[in-house]
Order: C-alpha cells, then sequence, then structure tokens
C-alpha cells in the first residue's frame, strides 16, 4: 500500500492545520478539523479491515454509519501537526452502531477525535443535506471575527451586512451570509446541534466569545471563506479605529454585484428584500 504520509487528505490537513496556527487561529489546542474521505482513496493508504481501537462518542452518527473522516485530535496543539502528524490526526470510520467511530491511523499516543466530533458530525449532516459535495468541516478562533462578537449587534442581519460592506469580495463569497449563536457550552451536544441547525442556512456560523464554524467542499474553500470573513472583521476593526463608518456599500451596488457575478444573495439581508438578479 502507499504511504498514508503522501496521502493528499493528510497533507491538505497538515497544510491547513499549520496556516490556522500561523495566522494565530488556532492557538494551543484551540481548534478542529474534519474531512470527509471517500473510501477508495483511504484504500490507497490503509487496510480498512484493520480497526485499530473502537472510540465511543456520546451522539448517534447513524446516518453518517460507514464513512470515514480524517479529524485532529483531543488536546491536540496545531504547531505539532507538521512534525507528527500519524499522533495529532486520525482517521475514522463511523461504526455500524452510530454511537461510536473505529480508528484506522493516528492518535498513536492513545488519544481521541477532537472532544467537538459529535458538533462536526452534526454539521457534516446538516451540510450534506443541502450540498451533497460538502466535506470539510472547520471550526477556529479567528481574531476579529471573534473580536466582534463582543462589541457588535449579534444578529445574523447585522453581522452579515458589516462583513458584506467591509469588503466587496465578501457578498460574492458568501451571498447566503452569517448566521451566529448565542455563547454555549463547547464540546456540548446542545452548540452542536445549534450549529447544525444554522449550517442547514449558511456555511458560516459565528458562535459568540468562541470562534467561527465553517463548511465548503473542499479544504481551500472552506479556508478561504473563513478567511474572506476574517479579513471584513479585520478592516471593521481598523475602520472603528479611525472613528466610524462614513460612507459605504449600498443596496444598490450590492444588487449591481450580484448581477455581475450571477449570484442571488440572501433577500433578508436587505432592507426591502432584493430583486432577482
Amino acid at each position: 500500500m502507499k504511504n498514508i504520509l503522501e496521502a493528499p487528505f493528510v497533507k491538505e490537513m497538515v497544510d491547513v492545520t499549520s496556516n490556522l496556527y500561523r495566522l494565530g487561529w488556532d492557538e494551543r489546542n484551540g481548534g478542529n478539523v474534519s474531512y470527509l474521505l471517500e473510501e477508495a482513496d483511504v484504500r490507497e493508504y490503509l487496510d480498512t479491515a484493520n480497526v485499530l481501537r473502537n472510540i465511543p462518542m456520546d451522539f448517534d452518527g447513524s446516518a453518517l454509519k460507514g464513512n470515514y473522516f480524517i479529524v485532529t485530535g483531543s488536546g491536540k496543539y496545531f504547531k505539532n501537526v507538521t512534525q507528527d502528524p500519524a499522533n495529532n490526526l486520525g482517521i475514522l470510520r463511523v461504526a455500524e452502531d452510530g454511537q461510536s467511530v473505529d480508528l484506522l491511523w493516528g492518535y498513536t499516543d492513545g488519544g481521541v477525535p477532537t472532544s467537538e466530533l459529535p458538533a462536526h458530525l452534526m454539521s457534516h449532516i446538516a451540510r450534506l443535506e443541502v450540498d451533497p459535495e460538502n466535506r470539510i468541516v472547520m471550526h477556529c478562533h479567528a481574531t476579529h471575527l471573534l473580536a466582534m462578537t463582543f462589541s457588535h449587534e449579534m444578529t445574523a442581519k447585522a453581522i452579515t451586512r458589516t462583513l458584506w460592506e467591509m469588503c466587496t469580495e465578501c457578498m460574492v463569497v458568501f451571498p447566503e451570509g452569517v448566521q451566529v449563536l448565542p455563547w454555549l457550552i463547547p464540546g456540548s451536544n446542545e452548540i452542536g446541534e445549534a450549529t447544525a441547525e444554522k449550517m442547514k442556512q449558511a456555511r458560516l456560523v459565528l458562535w459568540s466569545f468562541h470562534g467561527v464554524y465553517g463548511a465548503g467542499r473542499t479544504m481551500d474553500e472552506t479556508f478561504g471563506l473563513i478567511e474572506t470573513a476574517e479579513k471584513a472583521a479585520q478592516v471593521y476593526t481598523y475602520v472603528q479605529a479611525q472613528g466610524g463608518v462614513r460612507q459605504t456599500i449600498s443596496d444598490e451596488n450590492f444588487i449591481a454585484l450580484a448581477k455581475q457575478f450571477g449570484i442571488t444573495p440572501n433577500p433578508v439581508f436587505f432592507e426591502a428584500g432584493v430583486p432577482n438578479a
């Protein structure tokens, strides 16, 4: 079999965790990433009949039974993934009982997947319902987005409009907008269920005083989604420091932008709705 460390999906996980740490979005063991894999791809590198360990989880993942994921580990520092992927990452298969996962590779020190695995799986289930090609769920503590949850009105419309207005590309990148949640206990099924419900409406969910969840079809799409929103939040921070907004992009500008790029922005984020683009 091929060397698992040469697998494209392992390399993608190594690269993205390194970038998340480099940008300061995943300090210490903060943040987690899960990547839904094709069984055929996994079989090129692993004997899928060789289960190293069975790991229980407090969640019924029957909707995903038999599916394979590569997932960051609980308590693992993203800065260490590059040097030791096998200890900090794991390849899992949701077991037939739906209440546990089979470990096929990784977590070599006896570790387990992120404590937010149920939240990830719930979001995967939700996103697959609206986009069967969704593969990635990514959680990080993007600095400026996190800061906004302390100082900005925390409604989906208010947050979305501000981010759209801070950078012209934002509405093009996330025309469905951003959903928001109040503070909830990390790692709990409650926050997982609430996030999954919001994920049916948008690929970005902002957790108050904690961070952001993003979803997408590829690692680049998902990382770029969060990156774009974070850049807009950074611009917002600078604008506030400069004395606040004096002029901004208008609804008419947004409608023209939507027509130019052939997108349909979420009409609830416009004052009087948006006509067909």
